[in-house]
């Protein structure tokens, strides 16, 4: 609706804060949802919320990853510990 009705006024802002009026939401929330738009369609440079997903996702799996190699860490040092104690046949 902004990138439409933009066109009938004399900016993206005064437009943002027409339909922010008519849709009763702030005219920063609107704009923020402009921008994302703009960028997920290509108009405006940055991370699409796609790329953004993705990257949140790969995070998570890094962190368990690393949760899961200090666990296995921990259990290496625990056994080899316990094989050195061990007494010897």
């Amino acid at each position: 609706m902004v990138l439409d009705g933009q066109s009938r006024h004399e900016s993206q802002w005064a437009a943002i804060r027409s339909i922010a009026e008519k849709f009763g939401c702030s005219p920063e929330t609107l704009r923020g949802w402009v921008r994302r738009s703009e960028r997920d369609s290509g108009v405006r440079p940055g991370v699409t919320s796609d790329e953004r997903e993705h990257m949140k996702d790969l995070e998570r799996e890094n962190r368990e990853l690393r949760r899961a190699n200090e666990i296995l860490r921990k259990a290496s040092a625990y056994f080899a510990q316990a094989e050195l104690d061990r007494p010897s046949r």
